[in-house]
């Protein structure tokens, strides 16, 4: 059934697709309406679950692992402050190892008080030992969001998944969504499994003291989980294309990319922005692709190397910084790519600020400018500025 759907609504319709049992949120723009439809939806009848409420985003989470630890499918979702609020917690889940799914409205972090697009928030979970996942349009969201509980409750797995999607761009912006119906879904996702069940008869403690050994042996476990999770999500991505008629690409979408000499590297809404770049570039003779990342976590590097390590360059953009250095998608990259061709970072998009085709366009060519008349171009960052500073001094401006 076609659905003319914001973002967060995809979202909510994947959830109650799911068959969530458990769902637990504090309010938060640009995400808040996700739970707020879930809400709806339970007090209509129209899905069987139960709605914990909270005083903190903190405390969703907690209310999600403690449900989801005790046999539930579980759910919630939150948005830049608000996820960095659950970041403690978020560490406890996936050290848990148990299946969870969370949505992240990706959305700029303070201050300045800023509520509108950017990946800082969702990047900043990296090292958590969640999956994590960055869809480019509201079909997408609804499908990565059916896809994620396959992936979360793989035996191979056991890691919670976030699924992004862009504050705005996606979570208000209304889009044509093939919805499928709920027993194509229950056909095509297996019953809730999960690695033990904490029940008031059981004999098991989670989170609590261990010896040095162990701890180190659970780490190790995690990283497994993520390996194993490369597979999985290639795995279910097919499987998911069987079922549905929806392919992605697995871990990373790759457009234009076999013929390509120069490849633009990014993740989220505004890969549709580059590819309609990529349309110019090509008409002006430069032969350029995408490599548009759907997953950062597990970090694709053996796709990324196979298709990019003879090309003439790569062209990283980045949404997000981690200060001091680079983007972190152009630092991620930059190393599984060392010494296989030229690259640049570029950082654009901060909060919100519009990137037009022209502008990746105008980038790419500067870009292959620099590798023609250099030979060899590493720049880790180059700063794209929002259109109203880019002919003034920028040092007056920050002075």
């Amino acid at each position: 059934m076609i659905k003319t759907l914001t973002g967060n609504y995809a979202v909510a319709e994947a959830a109650k697709l799911a068959r969530i049992k458990v769902t637990s949120a504090y309010p938060i723009t640009p995400q808040t309406t996700i739970v707020e439809k879930l809400s709806e939806m339970i007090e209509k009848g129209e899905l069987e679950a139960k709605m914990i409420r909270v005083e903190s985003e903190h405390s969703a989470l907690a209310a999600t692992l403690g449900a989801a630890a005790a046999g539930s499918r579980a759910f919630t979702a939150t948005a830049s402050h608000g996820l960095l609020y659950m970041h403690e917690v978020l560490w406890w889940t996936a050290s848990a190892r148990i299946p969870v799914v969370m949505a992240v409205a990706a959305r700029a972090i303070g201050a300045p008080w800023n509520i509108h697009v950017e990946h800082s928030d969702v990047v900043d979970q990296r090292d958590t030992g969640w999956i994590i996942g960055i869809a480019q349009e509201n079909q997408e969201v609804l499908d990565m969001t059916i896809q994620a509980f396959r992936i979360s409750e793989d035996p191979r797995v056991y890691l919670p998944v976030i699924v992004g999607l862009d504050g705005f761009i996606l979570t208000h912006t209304v889009a044509p969504v093939n919805v499928p119906d709920q027993k194509d879904v229950d056909n095509w996702l297996p019953p809730r499994r999960q690695p033990y069940v904490i029940t008031p008869e059981s004999k098991i403690v989670m989170g609590n003291m261990t010896s040095d050994d162990d701890y180190y042996m659970m780490r190790y476990s995690i990283q497994v989980g993520q390996e194993a999770a490369k597979k999985v999500i290639e795995e279910v991505d097919q499987s998911y294309g069987k079922a549905f008629g929806r392919y992605y690409g697995g871990l990373v979408e790759c457009y234009r990319c076999d013929d390509a000499d120069y490849v633009m590297v990014l993740m989220g809404s505004w890969a549709g922005d580059a590819k309609e770049a990529v349309k110019i570039l090509r008409e002006k003779g430069i032969n350029a692709g995408i490599a548009r990342i759907r997953f950062i976590r597990p970090w694709p590097a053996e796709i990324l190397r196979e298709k990019l390590y003879n090309k003439k360059g790569v062209l990283v953009f980045d949404r997000s910084i981690s200060f001091g250095n680079a983007g972190q998608l152009f630092t991620e990259l930059s190393s599984t790519l060392y010494g296989m061709t030229n690259i640049r970072g570029v950082i654009a998009g901060l909060g919100g600020v519009d990137v037009l085709p022209e502008d990746f366009a105008n980038e790419m060519i500067d870009f292959v400018n620099k590798v023609e008349e250099n030979g060899k171009v590493y720049d880790p960052i180059k700063w794209l500025f929002p259109a109203k500073y880019r002919n003034v001094k920028i040092e007056e401006v920050v002075s």
